[in-house]
């Protein structure tokens, strides 16, 4: 996904105080209840509304997000004062990548030509733990259009071993030797 670099930041920041507070696991929760609240389109249409007075939008979240972690909740109240409450969304997914990083797991997007059985969804996972090092989670999904093999993305890592991949490069090699 395509992020904001100022989301990346704020949840850079909270990332440091959260785990400088030993509090990963509530910050977690916290951020995610912010995401889905901000990220609602009822509460979307209000945040963007210039109609409604930006005292009312910090009422709004504040009632709504009662109860949790208080640095969470500035955070919640700070993005709403910059007009900044879309990026709540790409902050809660940003804080858990760096809280999966720091707990030593990596995230893989899988694309294969056809569903993977349960045994090759797991033949990936151990494989893509031993490149990485890390405990995988693994998402899968279909694209016809790779022809087989699989490409995977671990982060911003890319590894490509589709057949049409290999069918590109071998059409390169074979247009290069004519020339």
């Amino acid at each position: 996904m395509i992020r904001e670099v100022a989301a990346k930041r704020y949840a850079e920041a909270a990332f440091e105080i959260a785990r400088g507070q030993g509090q990963l696991e509530e910050w977690s929760v916290a951020l995610g209840l912010m995401a889905r609240v901000l990220g609602d389109p009822e509460v979307v249409a209000v945040m963007e509304s210039a109609r409604v007075a930006a005292s009312d939008k910090l009422r709004l979240v504040e009632r709504t997000l009662e109860g949790i972690e208080p640095l969470a909740l500035n955070l919640a109240r700070l993005l709403v004062a910059r007009g900044r409450s879309g990026l709540a969304p790409q902050v809660a997914e940003a804080f858990q990548e760096l809280v999966d990083e720091e707990r030593g797991i990596a995230h893989a997007l899988v694309t294969a030509a056809v569903p993977l059985t349960d045994g090759e969804k797991r033949a990936v996972v151990d494989k893509l733990g031993e490149v990485t090092g890390k405990q995988v989670l693994l998402e899968a999904q279909v694209d016809d259009g790779i022809i087989g093999g699989l490409v995977a993305r671990v982060g911003d890592r890319l590894i490509d071993g589709s057949t049409r991949s290999k069918l590109l490069a071998l059409k390169r090699q074979l247009q290069e030797a004519r020339a």
